[in-house]
């Protein structure tokens, strides 16, 4: 798909994430929503189910996400009636725990391919059978380095667009959004593919 990414994104400059998520499944014929039910995802999740609540929504679940956040994850898929595509890896975590004797240190020569087996080699076969045209994330600018170099509308490397609708919230924004709506989220989330908040995993520079 071939679109103008800097008139998109003046045009929809200042748009509130609402009608930013409303111009996407105005325009998209087979659009996607991404998770992985961090602290502060539910609140586009909450936003795009309003919308449209038959939106499908993909979570690439690794194997190694805590105890809460699998509970919690539970939770708002069942409160918000979430229509969800769950992959996984093709190994399983036991057999990883053995090859690579747990989760590599992100300094480890193993992590590289540890990432590509529990977080890339899933979502490339998601997307390679979800065919999806545009991709909503939850990435704000404020997060990491990298993604203060992009804006709300961006395009893989594959030429599906992705769509940030929060992409410029600060967090006292979306709790005021929370609090608003009475919802909850997290903290007890861990990424081993990150290990750090202000690493990228991969997905927004890999894919």
């Amino acid at each position: 798909m071939s679109i103008n990414l800097s008139a998109i994104n003046e045009q929809l400059a200042g748009k509130q994430p609402q009608q930013i998520i409303e111009w996407v499944l105005d325009k998209a014929e087979n659009p996607i929503l991404t998770t992985n039910f961090r602290p502060y995802e539910v609140v586009i999740l909450h936003m795009a189910v309003q919308i449209r609540p038959d939106l499908k929504i993909l979570w690439v679940d690794s194997g190694y996400n805590t105890s809460a956040t699998y509970r919690y994850a539970q939770r708002v898929i069942a409160e918000l009636s979430l229509n969800m595509l769950t992959y996984v890896p093709q190994q399983s975590t036991a057999f990883r725990n053995a090859q690579m004797k747990g989760v590599p240190d992100v300094d480890n020569a193993l992590h590289s391919e540890f990432t590509e087996q529990v977080k890339l080699e899933p979502f490339r076969r998601a997307l390679a059978e979800i065919k999806p045209d545009y991709w909503l994330n939850a990435i704000r600018q404020e997060q990491t380095e990298f993604r203060n170099t992009l804006d709300v509308v961006s395009a893989s490397q594959t030429g599906i667009i992705k769509v940030a609708p929060l992409y410029h919230q600060s967090e006292m924004r979306l709790d005021d959004y929370m609090f608003k709506h009475d919802l909850t989220h997290e903290f007890a989330y861990f990424d081993p593919t990150k290990a750090l908040d202000n690493r990228e995993c991969g997905l927004h520079t890999k894919i």
